[in-house]
């Protein structure tokens, strides 16, 4: 008898400021992630998926030439590095903010540069330097880029005349005495894929599945559950008097005249919402948190 293949998927996991938020929510999705200090291997409890731990600004390469089948990246990351790959998803890690990162060019607030225009002739220091000259270039600026290991802040006082740094909010640069002048690009994280491996009908079923999950995550993170007793005369008022509750599920109680009210609602509004509940005659209000929401 012939040996049946075993199916494989092969993702990179982003080594970095990414990597944290990814395995928590993969860990979300389903996906147990454990990382070891001393391997670029780390253990997940699924068979049918091999991961490698590699720099964001790494993967897209690895998947574009079919060492990986998919992974996590930054949409910068892909956009510097120029891949050809599929992207299935773009997913916002970021609870606290749920904001975009964004690569800005930043100069000391006492710097006479207002724009890029401005730039002529000067030093400007970054990460990414393909996305700053093509920035330039789009503008009909020339001026020296050089790649920046790190401390980029630091070195707009004294080594540079500016910078292109990744910011979210902007409060890191305002910190450090510095500027912004303009974003050339927003960036979110981004679940893609080889060419090769999308057009493979199980790993394509793989990865869909797994952004499925990953997105269902995400969403049930700004979502609680609802559930109340009401009686039953009081239910169309109660709907009618909060659009907050769309779509619930309505059950019989045991109880005659009596029902049951379940929903999903933004966890933002609940403060507001369970005292009008209370009010409008629910009772045995429960707020429960979400795993995953999948619609």
């Amino acid at each position: 008898m012939k040996k049946q293949e075993k199916h494989v998927l092969r993702f990179g996991l982003p080594k970095g400021s990414l990597q944290a938020a990814t395995i928590e929510k993969l860990g979300k999705a389903g996906f147990n992630i454990r990382v070891s200090s001393r391997s670029y291997e780390p253990f997940v409890d699924d068979d049918e998926l091999e991961i490698r731990l590699i720099r964001a600004q790494e993967i897209s390469r690895y998947v574009e030439h079919g060492y990986l089948d998919s992974g996590i990246t930054g949409h910068d990351w892909i956009q510097e590095n120029g891949s050809d790959v599929h992207e299935v998803g773009e997913f916002l890690f970021s609870k606290a903010t749920r904001q975009p990162a964004r690569w800005v060019l930043a100069v000391p607030e006492n710097s006479k540069i207002r724009s890029v225009k401005d730039l002529k002739g000067k030093r400007i220091a970054t990460e990414v330097v393909g996305l700053t000259q093509r920035y330039l270039k789009k503008h009909g600026v020339k001026a020296e880029v050089e790649f920046s290991w790190g401390a980029t802040e630091f070195k707009a006082h004294e080594l540079v005349d500016a910078i292109v740094e990744l910011t979210e909010t902007g409060s890191s640069l305002r910190a450090n005495n510095l500027r912004i002048i303009d974003t050339l690009l927003t960036s979110t994280p981004r679940l893609i894929a080889s060419h090769a491996a999308w057009k493979n009908k199980w790993k394509r079923q793989k990865i869909e599945n797994l952004a499925l999950l990953l997105k269902g995550a995400l969403d049930a993170e700004a979502k609680v559950g609802l559930k109340m007793n009401i009686a039953e005369k009081n239910v169309a008022k109660l709907l009618h008097s909060l659009p907050a509750l769309r779509n619930p599920t309505i059950s019989n109680l045991s109880l005659k005249g009596w029902v049951a009210v379940e929903t999903v609602i933004d966890e933002h509004v609940v403060r507001e919402l369970i005292p009008q509940l209370k009010a409008a005659g629910a009772e045995g209000i429960i707020e429960y948190p979400l795993n995953k929401v999948v619609y």
